[in-house]
């Protein structure tokens, strides 16, 4: 293998007014986001991203081994890629100092050798998946897909009943760890 080829990166489509179904996954499909302290540290820095980088949480899910977030840039330039950062770092560094400190048999689950760097990984390598969205009936799907996850999984009988999700926001049902922000009457089917 090559080592000193450039690593092709998937591209970002930063274009204004559209939203993004983001999604991303844990290191190996590990479960970290089963943690009650590892889904409010993903909660408290999507609160600090959100506010920082100019977005709208129109919509999420974190199941145990990914999470999936539906958002709405509010500036007309902006960067998914710098959004995801700011969301997943903060909760990276959390992890892997409390794996340090009180889990140390996690260390070498999540510890890889890529040439002569040694790193740390709590997400999967990569930025995850994108899709832009432009249409309605498009973040209808998306919101769905989304909130429907613990349900397909059989973790739960209904969308509502899931704690870390938007689902019980918007069936009326409970206020969720974090609250989505209005999605716009342009964007409602």
């Amino acid at each position: 293998m090559d080592h000193s080829a450039p690593r092709r990166h998937r591209r970002n489509y930063n274009e204004p007014g559209h939203a993004h179904a983001l999604t991303f996954s844990c290191y190996h499909g590990f479960s970290f986001l089963a943690s009650e302290r590892a889904c409010q540290w993903l909660a408290d820095a999507i609160e600090e991203a959100r506010e920082q980088w100019r977005f709208d949480l129109w919509a999420y899910v974190f199941m145990p081994e990914h999470a999936h977030l539906i958002v709405h840039p509010r500036d007309l330039v902006y960067d998914i890629a710098t959004i995801r950062r700011a969301i997943k770092s903060p909760v990276a560094w959390r992890v892997i100092r409390y794996c340090e400190q009180h889990s140390p048999q996690w260390i070498p689950r999540i510890t890889r050798r890529r040439g002569k760097k040694i790193e740390r990984l709590i997400w999967q390598s990569g930025g995850g998946y994108d899709r832009n969205i432009t249409e309605p009936a498009t973040l209808e799907k998306e919101m769905d897909y989304a909130h429907l996850n613990p349900v397909r999984r059989g973790l739960v009988e209904r969308a509502d009943q899931w704690r870390w999700s938007s689902a019980m926001w918007y069936l009326g049902t409970g206020i969720p760890p974090l609250i989505p922000d209005p999605i716009p009457p342009e964007w409602i089917v």
